[in-house]
């Protein structure tokens, strides 16, 4: 019997033939952890004597969520980071650098057939490189860093397959946000994600980072992408090597499929307060937004910039909004300079903050007003998540939908809107 990507994973990094349902000891090629989550991962390797990592490719830190530092008390942690990173010569991304989620991809830390594992939920997101990769708990983090392994129970697959030609001005978040609208929230917990089909062939690097990204938020514990020509392309202009290139074998067992055609997607928006609360942008119209962010480890990649540039090039956002931009890694703001997208933005009226989270996370830059509505590229919407819950409106859309509301001053959809 053939098997799914998480099995042939779990089996080559646990030295089994093991499948779904079955509890295996496995060997972790790589872990992060972000300033969220570093401060209980230090303190138990600390407690444990640690000296190096024991994870195949080691791991790394990174301070993206509260990046520039906002408190005192935030400066400490950064602080003590910073400080056990030097004392065990741990690879530390710092302030400005990024978000967690696009330096370990751009950096090589994550090769197709891997294991990784980061104290942070939407680890999932290296499933574009064809990688079983997820978040865990601090402690767990700190488990698979001191002793090299963790275990784990072999996920069952979910098949997503996505046939047809997306639209114009329909993206990959406008479709994982219809797959999470069919799934649920939690209609894949603990599963593992595979999508294919020839939509998905067309997709680009940007897009399923961007899939992979979201696939938590319907419960996935893996989201792995099949390795393929634009894999191989991505790693290759990073001068990065090829890894294992693990592929799902036709005969192998999926507990769900779920077939979706590309051309009959539209522009969608993930309504207050959760994520699965999906529907199409064009509902939407007159919801008025005082707030738009476009970032995060969803889509604030150059692809994502580009995308909205391309909407609000030449034309001014509206008088009643912010556009709050943050760039996903200082890679990223360096592209969108010399390609002449910062400029466009900037001159649209968007603020741009330092690479990283920004208001995502709702600790320090862009935390809306009481009873404001925000349309974001962000990746949840729960009561409070941008670090207001008193009545603000978060609404989950593409950059493309994002730019366009910012322009008209209400939530709309992007083919509304000549270029």
């Amino acid at each position: 019997m053939g098997k799914t990507i998480a099995e042939k994973v779990l089996s080559s990094h646990s030295e089994l033939d093991c499948s779904a349902g079955e509890i295996v000891i496995a060997s972790v090629d790589f872990c992060m952890s972000q300033d969220g989550t570093s401060t209980m991962m230090i303190r138990e390797l600390e407690s444990l004597g640690f000296k190096s990592p024991k994870t195949t490719n080691g791991m790394t830190m990174v301070i993206d969520h509260n990046s520039p530092c906002p408190s005192v008390d935030v400066a400490k942690i950064h602080t003590r980071m910073r400080d056990f990173a030097r004392a065990n010569s741990i690879p530390l991304f710092d302030v400005g650098e990024g978000i967690c989620h696009q330096l370990v991809p751009e950096s090589g830390k994550v090769l197709p057939g891997d294991l990784v594992v980061g104290a942070d939920s939407h680890t999932c997101t290296y499933g574009a490189l064809n990688a079983c990769s997820t978040g865990l708990g601090s402690t767990d983090v700190a488990a698979a860093a001191f002793t090299g392994k963790l275990w784990f129970k072999v996920p069952d697959t979910y098949s997503v397959i996505v046939n047809g030609k997306m639209p114009r001005r329909v993206g990959a978040k406008d479709l994982m946000l219809s797959v999470i609208g069919s799934v649920t929230a939690d209609g894949a917990t603990y599963k593992s994600v595979e999508f294919s089909g020839e939509a998905i062939d067309a997709s680009s690097m940007d897009g399923r980072f961007t899939m992979a990204n979201m696939a938590v938020e319907m419960g996935a514990k893996f989201c792995p992408f099949a390795f393929d020509s634009k894999t191989a392309s991505w790693l290759s202009a990073r001068g990065l090597g090829k890894g294992a290139n693990v592929s799902c074998d036709p005969d192998a067992i999926c507990e769900k499929k779920y077939d979706f055609d590309a051309s009959d997607i539209v522009p969608k928006v993930a309504k207050p307060h959760a994520v699965d609360n999906v529907v199409d942008a064009s509902t939407l119209k007159g919801t008025k937004i005082q707030q738009a962010f476009l970032g995060t480890c969803t889509n604030g990649r150059y692809s994502d910039l580009e995308a909205a540039a391309r909407i609000l090039k030449g034309k001014h956002i509206n008088a009643g909004v912010r556009l709050i931009v943050a760039p996903a890694s200082r890679a990223v703001l360096v592209e969108a300079i010399d390609g002449g997208v910062y400029a466009a933005l900037l001159k649209a009226g968007a603020t741009f903050v330092a690479p990283g989270c920004g208001p995502c996370v709702g600790t320090h830059a862009g935390i809306p007003g009481d009873g404001e509505n925000v349309i974001s590229t962000a990746n949840r919407n729960f009561k409070g998540r941008m670090g207001n819950n008193k009545d603000v409106g978060i609404y989950l859309a593409s950059p493309e939908t994002v730019a366009a509301s910012s322009l008209t001053g209400e939530i709309t959809d992007p083919r509304e809107v000549k270029e």
